[in-house]
């Protein structure tokens, strides 16, 4: 799963194995996205780089500076 920077408007594009699956506003949308890909994890797995990459940004920081 690739965690994008975020947006001007907010939120962070989220793509697994590829594919967008959403725009995430919080690390619980996150993990509804890896829910909903069959991946069904906590968030305890959000900082783990096996799973999640977080391009641009601070991980878990959903709005621009």
């Amino acid at each position: 799963m690739v965690v994008h920077r975020p947006l001007k408007a907010g939120g962070r594009p989220v793509i697994v194995r590829g594919e967008v699956v959403g725009l995430a506003h919080s690390d619980h949308e996150v993990v509804e996205f890896l829910r909903r890909a069959g991946l069904a994890f906590g968030e305890d797995v959000l900082d783990d780089p096996v799973w999640v990459e977080w391009k641009g940004g601070r991980a878990h920081e959903y709005e621009t500076a």
